[in-house]
């Protein structure tokens, strides 16, 4: 891996992350202001590294955009166009366009936008001043003298008690000698079973000590940093190593790294009120991990760890994956980096994903948790954290990332980007639109990073997006076998071995052999020998345990392991009936119950759900966290994932298999019995905040424990004793579960009216829609209430529809496939209830349509996207002119038909799309809010057909729709940089066709404006800087002015800088690239330049597959830049080169093409030159025939 880069004036220290020797980190050295030596822990040594650095070289200034002047000067007249394809690569996202007839503008490089639908301590509280004496003066500062050369210590015992003081801290004035000095008091914070309450805000003529918050000025060590895990399941084992030990160990590993960390100054102490503070308290907090058994084997993982932070301090990736098998130890390694970064003060937030309930965690969730970490390691974060929950509400998550996480980062302005960990990433359902929005994030690696853990490879997977985001594959692998004899030889000390027993060398090698290096085996081992049996002693498990005969590096070797553990614990059968229910009801627990409030929801007897929760204790890998051990919690944050896949298993070979849908359903059966025993809410009360417990579990989850543990059939669902209670719940009940299931989710919702009519289906009706206002993670609980509702009523087309509609939008929020499946399975559901004649049907075809024309851009399946075009067909010859409502499906149709014609090049489908975008121009008023971007799409569809037909006409009714769009948008409308940005495209291509320089200048105007909307971190800014870069090298062409072609290089560059290697807009950077700096080099000679050029041409071709229609305008690029090189250097291969890419241009456009005759002239000049130098008579017949096709050949 490269180095990181040194800051300015930093004496070219090589960052060089590996750990120094140990010689480097001695315990006892001399403070640098000359105290007595006093032994260091870790974070001492890595503060002092800190300040040192930060005095050897200032932070690395970030870098900011560069200005150039604008382009000016004489303006040369343009050459009059010949007819001739422009050279011109223009920016985009490209398509995947097919170039069957080649009919495309080489030029056509452009797409319309818009077309597709351990916590560091805090300091305490500032005390309130206490009025000093009037008499008394303050004592002035003391000045402390500079630090004496670093000497070696005398030896402590002898060394006399040194004269210095500490560094002096800000004097206060002594309080009144009649009393006391006033000793400040901090307020006790809420126990985190409350709630805050909300602030008081009342005027005071001080500030209150409650009301301030005071922020350390740099980053305080870490309050534990012994306490680093790694799989240790037996409770109360020792350590494997001593505190002073462990300090020593992170030290070592992790100096080089922190030598590169400047002195993070926080600035001024940063005070926020009780209201921001209460706000803040109020975001999901992440559950407790404190139980975690794991423990960090000192050297055990020191290549990965060394490996990792060479990555953060060199590499320009966005996200670090490392993945590997479940039980390798990735959380171990994980949970020790936390440590490392967070002594570095480099860490940002921190989560393990399998700690979080499984079915409500979505996105937001994740990200508020994610921003609630931060402003706990770095408070002062707390205000823009603050600020994003008043501006991403509701947002896209790409803004929710961009708010909660990146802005507060960014306020810092640290010299070195923070990291965020998330662990166990595959363990989530919403994993998907999590990545795929991190996108969003590329440009600004240089202030945050990614570490993310998976049992796959995400890089491999098939996820929508992962080739647009910057990411680096980093495999686990099993830790060495010397790593896993220590760690047996350890722990099999802190077994109760009867006399004789204690296994030897040879049987820990042989434990070491069969663990295969995966420790959770190791531990699942160690834990049961452990375990006080009633019929096995230690030394017989161990027996059984060695007698098997294959090692543990399949899947199936390691379930072995935990059904004979399971055996082993609960010999007797009917013992294993209690296990399976206790485990199937806690797989699917969303949240943690008291012992007996669960007792009473599966019907198992608490003596024997204790009971299980100790034996079950020797397979856990996390403990209960303090003072909740007399409840049940979820089985994920307390089990390894590779033993709640093997109790999930379904294989022949698992006879303890549970399935989720049974544990649902029975969760869900018994939460419906337990709703008509709900009490009633005084008139007064409109809160549930009186619901404790069971009965709170009951109200807000007992939809979701339904919809997944029943079937949507009709005929199943009558057949479930789900229906019969349903069906049996009386109506005051009905109403008092849904005040309070509101009340838990939307405390300001107040009570619902209900109708004497209404059913069921219809309450659940009302409380989806109620809940859509709201939108959020309040999403999975609409669609559990719509879900059941469906099946209350299975002929209610309202609940089928509105089920699919819900399912659509949040396929458009987070791009997930699965969901516009589902919204499509609802969709053809509702069309089958209503009749063919029903006014709705329209609505629903048009909701049809959209899902199936979303789904094809996640799937690419042309067939998924001809099905939706059929539906929207349909739905719009049910609504004739003039109806009201024709507007929706004619919008919906005349994007599907342009992004067909964008996959096919069908051009029937282009003109019907535009036929079908100026039926909604002509139906929209003026000021009807979609005007403008019906407008937008409409000019783009014309661009697009210009560049197929070359009529002038229909590139200048492009232009005039763009600019009435252009003049109805409001300015700070977030779409109008699309706008702009069309329009300059299309101007763009208008001086292309005529040489109208007045279209250049105004084209140039309106990209630099779209560019100036479009900050960083802004998706689309790459496509605004390449196409104003482009824009400028045009300009330079017509004005010869060099600042002109200078800004453009730079535009240019910018772009590719903010393009990962697998971004589909990166070849139209490198390829703009280096077409100018060829320009360059005509108008200065820089051979440099040429070279550089070169290089980027080839790189771009290299992108591009041999459909896409900017390959042949590579193919030119790279061809005159190489007949460049030869014009100067007289290479013959690069000539031959240059011939062998234009006659691959010409085999690309087929006879009678409007380009292939400027081709073929093209070849012909390099051929004439190659003739002219060796005189090689098959070069002349080639010629002979080229001649003669041109003489044939009549453009179009």
């Amino acid at each position: 891996m490269s180095k990181g880069r040194t800051s300015p004036g930093s004496n070219s220290r090589s960052y060089d992350l590996h750990p120094l020797p140990s010689s480097s980190c001695r315990a006892d050295e001399t403070d640098p202001d000359g105290r007595i030596p006093v032994s260091r822990t870790s974070s001492d040594i890595q503060a002092s590294q800190i300040r040192q650095e930060c005095r050897q070289s200032p932070p690395e200034p970030r870098p900011n955009a560069r200005a150039h002047p604008s382009s000016g000067g004489t303006m040369a007249a343009p050459a009059p166009y010949d007819g001739s394809p422009r050279l011109d690569a223009e920016a985009g996202i490209p398509s995947s366009h097919s170039l069957n007839n080649r009919s495309a503008s080489p030029s056509c490089l452009e797409v319309v936008e818009g077309s597709t639908p351990s916590i560091p301590p805090r300091l305490p509280p500032s005390p309130r001043k206490v009025p000093p004496p009037p008499r008394q003066p303050p004592a002035p500062p003391r000045k402390a003298p500079p630090p004496p050369p670093r000497q070696p210590p005398p030896p402590p015992s002898r060394r006399p008690p040194s004269p210095r003081q500490p560094p002096p801290v800000p004097a206060r004035r002594p309080a009144s000698p009649r009393q006391p000095p006033a000793v400040p008091r901090r307020r006790r914070p809420p126990p985190p079973s409350q709630s805050p309450s909300p602030p008081n805000n009342k005027t005071h003529s001080g500030a209150s000590l409650s009301s301030l918050m005071v922020e350390p000025l740099a980053h305080t060590q870490d309050p534990s940093p012994s306490s680093i895990p790694l799989y240790l399941p037996v409770q109360g084992a020792p350590s494997a190593t001593t505190p002073e030990t462990h300090t020593t160990q992170v030290a070592s590993q992790t100096q080089s790294f922190l030598n590169r960390a400047h002195h993070f100054n926080m600035g001024n102490l940063t005070i926020h009120n009780d209201s921001e503070q209460w706000r803040f308290n109020g975001l999901p907090k992440h559950p407790d991990m404190s139980g975690v058994q794991a423990e960090y084997l000192p050297d055990s993982r020191k290549p990965d760890v060394e490996e990792s932070l060479k990555w953060i301090s060199s590499s320009n990736d966005l996200v670090l994956c490392i993945h590997g098998p479940a039980g390798v130890g990735k959380t171990t390694l994980i949970r020790h980096l936390s440590k490392v970064l967070r002594s570095a003060g480099r860490l940002g937030a921190s989560v393990f994903l399998g700690a979080f309930p499984p079915d409500t965690s979505g996105p937001e969730t994740i990200i508020k948790t994610l921003a609630h970490e931060l402003g706990n390691i770095h408070p002062r974060a707390i205000p823009k954290i603050v600020e994003a929950m008043n501006q991403c509400h509701g947002t896209s998550l790409e803004n929710q990332l961009e708010g909660y996480i990146l802005k507060p980062l960014q306020s810092f302005d640290y010299p070195h980007p923070f990291v965020v960990i998330v662990d166990g990433i595959d363990e989530w359902r919403d994993h998907p639109p999590f990545i795929k929005a991190l996108a969003r994030l590329i440009p600004q690696s240089a202030v945050i990073k990614f570490i993310l853990t998976s049992r796959w490879d995400l890089l491999t997977s098939r996820l929508p997006g992962i080739e647009t985001t910057s990411m680096r594959s980093y495999p686990l692998r099993p830790v060495p076998s010397e790593v896993a004899k220590a760690y047996f030889t350890h722990h099999l000390e802190s077994v109760d071995w009867e006399s004789g027993r204690k296994p030897g060398t040879r049987e820990v090698d042989r434990l070491a052999e069969l663990s295969d290096g995966l420790l959770v085996w190791g531990a699942t081992v160690c834990s049961l020998l452990s375990h006080k049996f009633n019929y096995f002693r230690p030394h017989e498990i161990l027996s059984a345990i060695l007698a098997e005969e294959h090692k543990v590096g399949s899947a199936e070797q390691l379930a072995q392991l935990y059904s004979n553990a399971i055996v082993r614990l609960f010999p007797i059968v009917g013992d294993r009936t209690y296990l399976r229910d206790y485990l199937g009801a806690t797989f699917v627990l969303q949240e943690t119950l008291p012992v007996d409030d669960f007792c009473r929801l599966v019907g198992i007897p608490p003596h024997l759900v204790v009971g299980i929760q100790a034996t079950l204790s020797a397979v856990q890998t996390r403990s209960p966290p303090a003072g909740s051990e007399k409840m049940v919690h979820p089985a994920s944050t307390l089990f390894h994932k590779s033993f709640l896949d093997y109790v999930q298993a379904t294989s022949a070979e698992n006879a303890f298999a549970i399935s989720a849908f049974d544990s649902h359903s029975t969760l869900g059966l018994a939460c419906l019995n337990q709703i008509p025993s709900l009490p009633p809410l005084p008139p007064t009360q409109t809160s549930s905040s009186s619901l404790r417990g069971l009965q709170r579990y009951v109200v807000k989850f007992w939809p979701l424990h339904v919809s997944h543990g029943t079937h949507r059939s009709h005929d199943e669902w009558v057949k479930t004793p789900h229906c019969s209670v349903l069906n049996s719940i009386r109506v005051d009940a009905q109403q008092r579960w849904t005040t309070q299931f509101l009340n838990i989710l939307v405390p300001e919702a107040g009570r619902v009216v209900m109708e004497e009519q209404d059913d069921m289906a219809a309450i659940l009706i009302k409380i989806g829609n109620r809940l859509s206002r709201d939108g959020g993670e309040r999403w999975v609980f609409k669609v559990a209430c719509l879900e059941v509702a469906v099946r209350v009523d299975h002929g209610r087309y309202w609940a089928w529809c509105n089920l699919g509609w819900c399912y659509n939008r949040m396929g458009r929020r987070n791009g997930s496939p699965e969901m516009y499946e589902e919204a499509i399975l609802a969709f053809r559901r509702t069309l089958e209830l209503l009749a063919a004649s029903d006014s709705e049907r329209s609505r629903v075809l048009s909701g049809l349509g959209s899902s199936l024309w979303s789904l094809y851009s996640c799937s690419g399946d042309v067939d998924v996207l001809n099905e939706g075009i059929s539906h929207l067909h349909d739905a719009l010859a049910l609504l004739p002119a003039p109806h009201p409502d024709r507007v929706t499906p004619l919008i919906h149709l005349g994007g599907a038909l342009q992004t067909l014609f964008q996959g096919t090049g069908d051009l029937n489908a282009l003109n019907e799309g535009i036929t079908h975008l100026r039926d909604v121009v002509a139906l929209l008023p003026e000021s009807h809010p979609v005007r403008p971007g019906s407008l937008n799409r409409l000019g783009g569809a014309l661009y697009w057909l210009f560049h197929r037909n070359g009529d002038i006409k229909t590139l200048n009714e492009g232009i005039l729709h763009h600019r009435d769009a252009l003049a109805l948008q409001p300015a700070s409308h977030p779409n109008r940089s699309s706008l702009l940005y069309n329009l300059g495209r299309s101007l763009r291509a208008l001086f292309d066709h005529g040489g109208d320089v007045n279209a250049l200048n105004e084209a140039i105007l309106h990209l630099r404006a779209a560019t100036a909307l479009r900050p960083v971190p802004h998706p689309l800014r790459p496509s605004s800087l390449i196409s104003l870069g482009n824009a400028l090298r045009t300009l330079y062409g017509c004005n010869r002015n060099l600042d002109a072609l200078k800004e453009s290089i730079l535009h240019l560059r910018d772009a590719l800088a903010l393009l990962p290697r697998a971004h589909p807009s990166r070849p139209f950077a490198l390829c703009g690239l280096g077409g100018a700096l060829h320009t360059l080099y005509k108008s200065n000679g820089d051979l440099d330049a040429l070279n550089e050029g070169i290089s980027h041409q080839r790189d771009a071709l290299a992108l591009w597959p041999v459909s896409h229609q900017s390959h042949p305008v590579s193919l030119d690029y790279l061809a005159i830049a190489l007949l460049s090189h030869h014009k100067r250097h007289g290479e013959i291969e690069t000539l031959d080169e240059a011939i062998r890419l234009r006659r691959e241009l010409v085999e690309l456009y087929p006879l009678g093409h409007r380009y292939r005759a400027f081709y073929v002239k093209r070849l012909a000049a390099v051929l004439e030159i190659q003739f002219a130098l060796t005189e090689d008579e098959a070069d002349r017949d080639e010629l002979q025939a080229l001649q003669r096709e041109l003489d044939g050949y009549k453009p179009n």
